[in-house]
């Protein structure tokens, strides 16, 4: 993963009914991403949790853009 790029991102755990087979932190680990880039569980089946997950970028962005 490039998090040098100069692009805002975060990334999104796609489980379904509530089931993760990893961990956040296992994931960030594994793609050696920084601990400023978000990474959310979500079922992107539910509206909400879509919802929820782009919510979650724009407020990364926009709080990136402030920096």
């Amino acid at each position: 993963m490039r998090e040098n790029s100069g692009l805002p991102f975060v990334i999104a755990l796609n489980g379904f009914d509530g089931a993760q087979p990893y961990q956040p932190e296992e994931v960030r680990e594994a793609l050696q991403i920084g601990p400023g880039t978000p990474i959310i569980t979500t079922d992107a089946r539910h509206r909400a949790d879509a919802k929820s997950a782009l919510i979650t970028l724009v407020e990364h962005a926009l709080m990136a853009r402030l920096k």
